[in-house]
């Protein structure tokens, strides 16, 4: 069974400020590895989200997110866990992952998960 990274590695730090504002984050060296093949595939994570109370600390995110580097799974999977596991950590007035896979086999793939309701200036994905 993988070990799938643990989520208790998010910290989190209080909002600056009590009005509505967004934060995007790009982590555009993500790597895992597909489950079927073995093979390494690399892809930017896109984090946007509304905070309500706190917001996700960005050495925490980046070593989270290390830790899907040698877990085959899924782009579907890895993006749907991101966005839980977020949402767990900030509880936000929404969340969106959006997930672009380089290209193999001629095919890129691009996976969106969301969580509350993204505005749709925010939504264009």
């Amino acid at each position: 069974m993988p070990h799938m990274p643990d989520p208790s590695l998010l910290e989190c730090f209080p909002s600056p400020v009590d009005k509505s504002f967004v934060i995007e984050h790009v982590n555009e060296e993500f790597t895992s590895v597909c489950p079927k093949t073995g093979h390494p595939d690399f892809g930017t994570v896109i984090v946007r989200y509304a905070p309500a109370k706190t917001c996700v600390e960005l050495k925490a995110l980046k070593l989270y997110c290390q830790g899907y580097r040698n877990e085959g799974i899924f782009y579907e999977a890895v993006t749907n866990r991101i966005r839980d596991d977020l949402v767990a950590t900030l509880n936000p007035h929404w969340l969106q992952v959006i997930t672009e896979w380089k290209g193999r086999g001629g095919i890129r793939s691009r996976i969106i998960a969301t969580q509350g309701e993204v505005p749709p200036e925010w939504a264009r994905g």
